[in-house]
């Protein structure tokens, strides 16, 4: 148990600094609004997303979709924390990889069970071409889906706990 704690501190933090930035941005900026940051490249941007990560189905409308969603994103949040509870400890980069998705998703998942809604307010743009506004826990899930890619594609001949 000892050598899990690192990884739910990370898991923890990423929440907390989730949550708090979300909370800044709830309390700071109106919602549709944004705030210059870099001219032409990055806002703050206040979102309300009600679908999926960088607002995938978030004009949907369509409640059956909200609740396919959230059933969708409670069932992967549980297999990822079997696989996270399954990998030793040692396998640090899968660790810290299942963390970082573990941390958004939980991120995301207090949104949606407290407001019915993820705030999202990173934008990041060049001229006309915006990317989907997105937050913290976006970021960790992505980062973490990246670094999945990595271990199971290039990490075969290593010892890898979730490798085929």
């Amino acid at each position: 148990m000892k050598k899990t704690i690192p990884y739910l501190a990370l898991i923890a933090g990423i929440v907390i600094l989730d949550q708090v930035t979300k909370m800044l941005i709830l309390r700071s900026v109106p919602n549709g609004a944004s705030r210059v940051v870099i001219p032409g490249f990055f806002n703050l941007s206040h979102v309300r997303n009600r679908g999926a990560i960088f607002g995938f189905f978030s004009q949907s409308g369509n409640p059956v979709v909200y609740v396919a969603l959230a059933v969708a994103s409670l069932g992967a949040l549980v297999l990822v924390m079997y696989y996270f509870i399954k990998v030793p400890a040692q396998d640090r980069l899968l660790k810290i990889t299942l963390s970082l998705i573990l941390g958004g998703a939980l991120g995301n998942q207090v949104d949606r069970l407290l407001r019915g809604y993820v705030v999202d307010f990173l934008e990041v743009y060049v001229k006309s071409f915006h990317w989907p506004s997105f937050n913290v826990a976006d970021s960790c899930i992505t980062i973490g889906a990246i670094l999945l890619v990595y271990i199971f594609f290039f990490r075969r001949g290593e010892k890898c706990s979730l490798c085929f």
